[in-house]
């Protein structure tokens, strides 16, 4: 066992790398190694001749397992005393610049919309994306018959209020005057922004998009304060100097009494949009003078009040204004298109040519 003894730590003491390290503990105290072998040959041997040789086994491989621990860590202390000579870092120098992130076009777009509405005197008013059917459609007066009711038009989920009345995703933003409505009561006045959904997909559809609804509620609304409030809002948001003039087509939505198509003037130069001038006309947005059924469905007595109601989409605008051709890029995450028409901050907007007609 001497012999063994000096041999081991001979070559542990030698050894060069944590590969041949291992093979040695292997080759001395491993299953078949010299030291293990040995110990086999106890149950050979008489209980005296065992009473000897077996504690001064069992010493010797407690020794060699406590020198291989130790070479192997003295390695692992030497190898990082060699790294950190080579590899070293100066914590005076400026640290890697990261990437700045951007505001997406509908985030900047919706805090211009906020902005401009809140110089009038609009609050912003939200609700849940996840309505009943009654706030989607029959408090707003669309009657069951109606195509937006239909599967192909609304996403129906499978669960139902308390009422039996069942829950879907909605379809624009006019759950949320209702609600207002409800909660606020007369006179009012809200803009209500954020996501819808409906079961469209094109260049420009999508499943999800986003609208901005506005309401104003008092004893002698018009629809004079109707074309002012939106000739206003289209000359801050386009940045029109000297005004935009804007058409009222006769329509019809459920909800509204006399309905109206709102258009603005506008000319294509060179395929750039150019909003104000020009002798062509571009749809915008919908608006009229909210029915009297839907007052009643907020709580609010129409012999008493009136006011009016409009809406358009977001996305829409965001693409009239920065010249963005597809509504789908708006939600496919591509940071090449992020870069190129997010903004840095709320305070300065990246502006870009028009749209290509």
């Amino acid at each position: 066992m001497d012999d063994l003894r000096e041999k081991y730590l001979t070559l542990i003491k030698d050894v060069a790398d944590e590969a041949a390290l291992e093979d040695l503990r292997v080759q001395a105290v491993g299953k078949k190694g010299e030291i293990s072998l040995k110990m086999r040959e106890l149950g050979k041997m008489t209980p005296e001749e065992r009473q000897v040789a077996g504690p001064a086994l069992n010493a010797l491989k407690n020794e060699i397992n406590s020198a291989l621990a130790a070479r192997k860590a003295a390695m692992a202390d030497a190898a990082l005393e060699e790294r950190l000579a080579t590899e070293w870092l100066d914590v005076t120098l400026p640290s890697r610049g990261r990437p700045a992130g951007s505001i997406h076009p509908i985030s900047q777009v919706t805090e211009e919309i906020t902005a401009i509405f809140a110089d009038m005197g609009f609050s912003v008013a939200e609700g849940p994306r996840v309505e009943t059917d009654w706030y989607v459609f029959d408090a707003l007066n669309i009657p069951g018959h109606h195509p937006a009711r239909a599967e192909m038009d609304t996403f129906y989920m499978k669960t139902k209020d308390e009422a039996g009345n069942p829950h879907v995703l909605r379809t624009h933003t006019s759950p949320v005057q209702i609600r207002s409505m409800e909660k606020m009561g007369a006179p009012l006045r809200v803009i209500c922004p954020g996501g819808v959904y409906r079961a469209d997909y094109d260049q420009t559809h999508t499943p999800m998009f986003h609208q901005v609804e506005g309401l104003a509620i008092d004893t002698d609304i018009s629809m004079a304060n109707l074309k002012w409030v939106l000739e206003e809002f289209c000359r801050a948001f386009f940045e029109v100097e000297g005004g935009v003039e804007l058409r009222f087509r006769a329509s019809h939505f459920p909800f509204t009494e006399p309905s109206a198509e709102v258009d603005i003037r506008c000319s294509w130069e060179g395929g750039t949009l150019k909003i104000g001038e020009g002798d062509d006309w571009l749809e915008i947005l919908g608006s009229g003078m909210v029915h009297p059924k839907v007052l009643q469905a907020g709580g609010i007595d129409p012999a008493v009040y009136q006011g009016f109601a409009f809406g358009m989409g977001i996305d829409r605008i965001a693409m009239l204004k920065y010249g963005i051709p597809d509504l789908r890029a708006f939600f496919d995450s591509d940071l090449r298109w992020l870069r190129h028409y997010g903004f840095a901050s709320l305070d300065q907007p990246n502006l870009h040519g028009g749209l290509s007609r």
